[in-house]
């Protein structure tokens, strides 16, 4: 019997990768290493940039500033500087200063921007009330040089990259509010003042009261809401551009939501400092209202505002629904707030 040997095929080997081929697979996986690295870094920077300054002590900071530069706490100098403290804070916090900013990892981030926004209507009303009331004896008065200068810049846009820009326009005028406080400390320099009056203090706070009930308005607004129009109320005479129903439908879109909210957050973060410093600065005022009380309940209600968030996202949950809204939390502090200074508003201007 003959052996029988099967018909079979040689088995090639596995062709070997060529030099181009073996090249090609290392640039991609090199390529795709820098990908996630960088991914990763815009991750952790956006989340450093993202990070809320920290409250501060506003009186700590001025007798810290004026040990430093051998001058007295004179009536004025702690509202002063903390408005100078809080535009450092602005611009210097973690991440810097991100409203104007046109390139990744910044341009990707909107909760810090609008919590930016916040304390920026905050300083551009208080150096307002600087230049208008507090600087000034009465209203025929001049108004201080270097705030007259400081004023237009802290009103420059919030978003501005060109020159000038945003930031270059509120350093400047930082700078111009650490001159007035300068002189403002010098005995030699007597037209520099701050008036301690309580009808200035007024003033100032009416600004602070339409602020926050435009922003308690927003976020109330979260949920769909329908409001009486109330636009022309108290007033039979009054008139109005264009006419409007009885009835008004509101209802903030939800991609504005988290948007007021940092807002909001970053408004009641400046006016906090700024309450801390009209407490010691404008003390005999309140102490002669007897309104010290409702500036320490105006300061409570602002310091729950900066509690800290555990969800990961603002949730917009509605009215006594499963989920919570953090909009309406946000709101009833910030309209607490709002009326207490209405109600410090009465009391300064009783005689």
């Amino acid at each position: 019997m003959s052996d029988y040997v099967a018909d079979s095929k040689p088995v090639n080997p596995a062709p070997l990768q060529t030099g181009p081929a073996k090249s090609l697979r290392w640039k991609l996986k090199i390529g795709f290493a820098v990908v996630l690295l960088l991914l990763l870094g815009i991750s952790a920077w956006g989340y450093y940039a993202s990070r809320e300054p920290a409250v501060f002590d506003p009186l700590a900071r001025a007798k810290a500033r004026a040990e430093a530069a051998n001058q007295q706490l004179v009536p004025g100098y702690l509202t002063t500087a903390t408005l100078i403290e809080l535009t450092d804070t602005l611009l210097n916090k973690p991440g810097g200063y991100l409203s104007n900013d046109q390139m990744p990892p910044g341009v990707l981030l909107d909760n810090m921007p609008n919590f930016e926004f916040g304390m920026v209507q905050q300083l551009r009303d208080l150096s307002l009330a600087l230049r208008n009331d507090f600087s000034r004896s009465q209203t025929q008065s001049q108004d201080d040089s270097d705030l007259a200068e400081a004023q237009p810049l802290y009103a420059s846009p919030n978003d501005r990259w060109i020159i000038p820009s945003t930031e270059g326009q509120y350093g400047k005028g930082q700078d111009f509010i650490t001159r007035y406080l300068n002189r403002l400390a010098d005995p030699e320099q007597p037209k520099a003042q701050f008036y301690t009056r309580a009808d200035n203090l007024e003033n100032y706070l009416r600004l602070v009261e339409k602020q926050l009930g435009s922003l308690s308005q927003r976020l109330s607004a979260s949920v769909a809401q329908q409001r009486q129009n109330t636009d022309l109320a108290n007033d039979p005479n009054a008139q109005q551009s264009t006419a409007t129903g009885p009835i008004i439908a509101i209802r903030t879109p939800w991609t504005k939501i988290d948007d007021n909210f940092y807002e909001a957050r970053g408004a009641a973060f400046a006016l906090l400092h700024l309450m801390k410093a009209i407490e010691v600065d404008f003390a005999p005022v309140l102490r002669t209202k007897n309104a010290e009380a409702s500036l320490k309940q105006i300061m409570r209600e602002l310091e729950e505002t900066q509690g800290p968030i555990w969800s990961p996202i603002i949730l917009n949950g509605g009215g006594f629904g499963f989920f919570a809204n953090h909009s309406l939390v946000m709101a009833n502090y910030i309209s607490r707030a709002s009326a207490q200074v209405s109600d410090l508003r009465q009391l300064l201007q009783r005689g």
